[in-house]
């Protein structure tokens, strides 16, 4: 192939997707780059920044490789130069947006909420691997990724976890983390300003979008509209979103239309810490703040505070600032002491036997008890005795062995088993999460 006949193949490349490209898209992203220099075997291009050049890679590969040479690989054979700033804000900054102050000055993350401090436990491991999927690749993974869960359980830690790794790897990015109070004040004062245009440029500018609470948005129908038409544009645009919130999206009084888009990608929930993840959590709660206890209290601790992580972590406030002001060494006593007022809500708990636990599971999923007693492997009864095993070893403290024994006789392994199993599908099975919550409360009321 002659260097001409390959500057060439760039031009056809151009004049065809131009064809088949909207204005915008081909003025935004294509019409910016410039080729410099073409051979026989490779073209060299040079684009405004890192961007143009995955979009033209993450878009376009398939086409481009009909036109240009190939690599031994079966790519298309282009090296890439990255134009000098200034050109490169000639070339793809429009003036409104020149003028805007870079988004990471004005987000407000936590630094403690990283995904290192996130202690994973089986109750939020798939959720923290979806929100390090989002963070590593924006826009590419789960779009948009909605993470839901009962108060205190995590998810605002790993919003701000995903902000925190976004910056750092892909410190180019605009990202602003929100909460919906605060985005509804944000409204309020550019209606008040009149500078609505203004703060739509700005939210439909970003990279990436954090939002918190989204629940909040409930009965404000005139924000929700101004909210649900920002993500469309952002989505549009293939610009990660990433949204908490205390209930699955269908649960929400919002319209059809944005539960629908909050739908569209990845909808992940954060169920309760089990035992083991408590105790990790209180030993890496305690010890970065320069206070160490002992497994024996650990446990003690988590066996009594189960609700929620701020709990613990209050729990763990009140024992570190007894002990530095008391000198008082930690037993089970002087624990049970300082939080006796904590320790109060899980009384409940202890009422909770496996009894308890195969009736609720009866009712809600219409079995016998026998049968989630017996060793019938129909479907229908195997998921529901599966449920009762699971249910049992989260809300009885007490030897897997001597849980098991209350299913006729069954095994330890088969409880862990049954636990497992259920513990990985109430992630991915919404219909299964909501009759285990409905079982929960049942047995709990």
């Amino acid at each position: 192939m002659l260097e001409i006949e390959t500057n060439n193949c760039w031009v056809q490349f151009i004049e065809f997707v131009q064809n088949r490209c909207s204005g915008a898209e081909y003025s935004n992203w294509i019409e910016p780059i410039r080729l410099i220099q073409a051979t026989p075997d490779e073209i060299v291009l040079e684009v405004p920044n890192i961007f143009v050049q995955e979009y033209l890679l993450d878009n376009f590969k398939d086409i481009l490789a009909h036109f240009l040479p190939l690599k031994h690989t079966g790519d298309p054979a282009i090296s890439f130069v990255i134009a000098e700033p200034l050109e490169a804000k000639m070339v793809l900054r429009e003036p409104e947006l020149i003028e805007q102050p870079a988004v990471q000055q004005d987000v407000k993350l936590n630094h403690l909420y990283k995904f290192d401090a996130f202690i994973e436990g089986p109750s939020n491991q798939f959720v923290k691997s979806a929100a390090i999927g989002v963070a590593a690749r924006p826009g590419k993974s789960y779009n948009p990724l909605f993470i839901h869960g009962g108060v205190g359980l995590g998810k605002t830690h790993l919003l701000h976890s995903v902000g925190h790794y976004v910056l750092e790897h892909h410190p180019k990015s605009r990202v602003q983390l929100i909460t919906t109070e605060g985005f509804i004040n944000e409204v309020v004062d550019a209606l008040r300003n009149k500078s609505i245009d203004k703060m739509k440029r700005y939210y439909r500018s970003l990279d990436v979008l954090l939002v918190d609470d989204i629940q909040f948005l409930q009965n404000r129908l005139n924000f929700e509209e101004e909210f649900c038409n920002t993500f469309e544009a952002l989505i549009n645009q293939n610009k990660q979103i990433v949204i908490t919130c205390d209930k699955p999206p269908a649960q929400l009084k919002l319209s059809e239309r944005i539960v629908a888009r909050m739908e569209w990608g990845l909808v992940a929930h954060m169920d309760v810490p089990d035992l083991e993840t408590r105790v990790a959590i209180i030993k890496h709660k305690s010890e970065s703040r320069g206070f160490s206890i002992p497994n024996q209290i650990a446990f003690f601790i988590a066996e009594h505070i189960y609700n929620n992580v701020r709990q613990i972590e209050g729990a763990i406030n009140r024992l570190c600032a007894h002990s530095r002001l008391m000198a008082q060494e930690m037993t089970e006593d002087v624990v049970e002491k300082i939080l006796n007022e904590m320790f109060q809500s899980s009384s409940s708990n202890r009422k909770v036997s496996v009894e308890s636990i195969l009736k609720s599971v009866a009712s809600i999923f219409e079995v016998r008890i026998s049968e989630l007693k017996g060793e019938s492997r129909h479907k229908e009864i195997a998921q529901a005795r599966q449920v009762a095993m699971y249910l049992a070893k989260e809300l009885i403290d007490d030897s897997l062995m001597k849980i098991a024994a209350g299913f006729g006789g069954k095994t330890h392994s088969t409880l862990l088993h049954a636990w497992k199993k259920i513990s990985d599908q109430v992630q991915v099975n919404e219909t299964l999460r909501r009759q285990v919550q409905m079982v929960r409360r049942n047995i709990e009321s």
